[in-house]
């Protein structure tokens, strides 16, 4: 199995941290759920409640379950020193092995424990309790409750790395090494989400969401900011509040769902950056939403809802893309952008009318700027209008590729930041190839032994080599390079990336790599996308040329050394007039600086909206 991912990357598989309370465990669904989310690659953390596993234990060993009323009228569970293990017991013996026997009658393998085993996680005591009895408030001292100060990441990570799903619950480990201390279930999801850089967190209930009327079972509240849902928020339902507001300083996208579903359809989402402007929300959400390369559902489902809310038909195709179509005339213009980003997030936060967050750049600005345009247009009978938002553009293209195959156009815009006031009108292609070698260790004190290390730094320098002598603007970089002993064999890999100019055929090129690379190592080709370009003289440009000229702009024309889905199309699609536009600054993609400026935004929909009036009247 290769070491090396597609683009040599260190990332793990997305994360999803998942609060179940007691009730919710009663429904056999949510653990389908997350089996379906284990199957798309995820990895599972699940936090677990436990009511009504204490319940049923202390009726099993005859002992009151001890409550205490706090000023804000709602019940505690008392939690004194000498009670602390009977709620350890309730939770190994009840809950936690529940838990494990559907998940593992699902196929799944399950790591399942009390979160202060091994001090996985610690808290620091609580001060006394303020509760209310006969009408008089009095403190409480001994009532073992605690504030989570640390999460053993390490370990925890070690533990999602060898089972498919790892369970925890309170109580957690005390830092003054007495007691454990007690703590809420959502609290705890919600630390453990931020300590993990979580990409996903899940807050399960039995309603849908956070209801604004709690006697009206439809009346989800369906976004908040911090401070906005404590107003609706009674019960238990305050502490799921408050979890998802303590989830709001890290970088998960968060949501409350339910009744008893993993589903957003009917749930509460909570978002850190408020929009300046109304017509600035989409952007500012789809930014939040966590959708690194093969983990790009969540905000595919979302987008789609967006769609259909206004009137738009959208679905989710075979290949996970986001699929939204207005009109269905022979004319066919697709707006291809992509859903996923590339690794690393950071929180997403406006600053006065500027916009900073992974992907703010490359490309949900592009993405939502097209599907804004395609909500507000008027299609004209005999055109469609297609938005796709395709899956894995940063790592295999595998979204573009089955656009190519199922969604023919006569004219596509390529979702991807050229800046406002430019259009890019080619790419240089993509070759990318992986070159392995595997063989019998041998002493290097041998004359004229080669190591796997050299093997790799020979076959790297030959396929440079050969790359120059074919085209000196091509480009070539080494994206990743490994090199061990494993045993009796040594192991070698290494990924490259190749850029290809337009003129540079690419089957040329693979031939020449090939023959560069001698046995025993061996050439993979992971993937091989032409440059392509289109002409000014095209249709398409010169409706992009109006489009600038009514907006007063003054356009530059760009031939990009990056690639994109277009070459993707382009292995297959001839003749079909392709360009690329979007807001945002191109030198920012893949950086920690992305950022995107809402005049910037606006004035790319300016010009989009009349490039596709324009095409639209032809």
């Amino acid at each position: 199995m290769p070491t090396l991912g597609e683009v040599a990357s260190s990332r793990d598989a997305a994360l999803y941290v998942v609060k179940l309370g007691s009730a919710s465990l009663a429904h056999t669904q949510v653990f389908d759920e997350l089996r379906a989310l284990h199957e798309r690659g995820a990895r599972l953390l699940v936090i677990a409640g436990g009511a009504a596993g204490i319940t049923e234990h202390y009726r099993t060993i005859g002992r009151d379950i001890r409550t205490l009323t706090s000023r804000d009228g709602d019940d505690v569970r008392y939690c004194p020193p000498d009670e602390i293990p009977h709620i350890v017991a309730a939770y190994e013996q009840v809950t936690l092995p529940s838990i494990e026997k559907e998940l593992t009658g699902r196929g799944m393998s399950v790591f399942a424990t009390v979160s202060r085993t091994g001090s996985l996680v610690r808290a620091k005591a609580n001060g006394p309790l303020r509760v209310v009895e006969d009408g008089r408030t009095r403190l409480v001292r001994d009532h073992r409750a605690g504030t989570v100060t640390d999460v053993d990441v390490p370990r925890l990570t070690s533990l999602l790395s060898a089972f498919d799903v790892v369970c925890l619950s309170p109580p957690v480990a005390a830092d003054d090494g007495g007691t454990a201390l007690n703590v809420d279930a959502d609290v705890l999801a919600a630390e453990v989400a931020k300590a993990l850089d979580a990409d996903h967190l899940r807050l399960v209930t039995g309603t849908a969401g956070l209801l604004t009327d709690p006697a009206s079972p439809t009346s989800t509240l369906r976004h908040a900011h911090a401070g906005e849902g404590q107003r609706y928020a009674r019960g238990r339902m305050r502490q799921k509040v408050r979890a998802a507001e303590i989830a709001l300083e890290g970088t998960c996208d968060i949501a409350i769902t339910g009744p008893h579903t993993l589903s957003t359809a009917e749930a509460t989402w909570f978002w850190r950056a408020p929009a300046p402007a109304a017509d600035l929300t989409l952007l500012a959400r789809a930014v939040e939403l966590s959708s690194v390369s093969r983990d790009e559902q969540e905000i595919a489902e979302f987008l789609a809802r967006w769609c259909t809310e206004q009137g738009i038909d959208a679905k989710i195709d075979a290949a996970g893309n986001l699929v939204a179509t207005r009109g269905s005339g022979s004319r066919r213009l697709l707006m291809l952008g992509h859903l996923d980003t590339v690794p690393h997030r950071w929180p997403v936060r406006w600053d006065g009318e500027e916009l900073t967050g992974r992907g703010s750049v490359d490309a949900k600005a592009s993405l939502v700027t097209y599907l804004q345009t395609l909500a507000d247009i008027d299609v004209p009978d005999g055109v469609q209008l297609r938005v796709v938002g395709a899956v894995e553009e940063e790592i295999t293209a595998a979204g573009a590729f089955h656009v190519r195959d199922h969604y023919p156009a006569d004219a596509v815009i390529i979702g991807e930041p050229s800046g406002a006031a430019a259009l890019t009108i080619g790419y240089y292609g993509l070759v990318k190839v992986r070159l392995s070698v595997s063989e019998h260790t041998e002493h290097t004190a041998g004359k004229g032994v080669s190591t796997a290390g050299d093997r790799m730094v020979e076959s790297l320098r030959a396929v440079r080599q050969a790359v120059e002598r074919l085209d000196q603007e091509a480009m070539t970089a080494v994206l990743g390079i490994h090199a061990l002993n494993r045993g009796d064999v040594q192991a070698g890999e290494a990924v490259v990336d190749v850029r290809v100019p337009p003129a540079l055929d690419v089957d040329e090129l693979l031939a020449a790599l090939r023959a560069s690379v001698a046995a025993p190592v061996e050439l993979e080709v992971l993937r091989a996308t032409p440059g392509v370009a289109t002409g000014r003289s095209s249709s398409l440009v010169k409706v992009f040329q109006r489009a600038f000229r009514a907006a007063e702009v003054t356009p530059r024309f760009l031939l990009k050394k990056g690639s994109s889905d277009m070459n993707t199309l382009a292995t297959t699609w001839q003749g079909v007039p392709m360009v690329a536009y979007g807001p945002g600054d191109a030198k920012l993609d893949h950086t920690p600086h992305e950022h995107i400026g809402a005049a910037e935004f606006r004035a790319a929909r300016t010009v989009l909206a009349a490039a596709v009036r324009e095409w639209s009247a032809l």
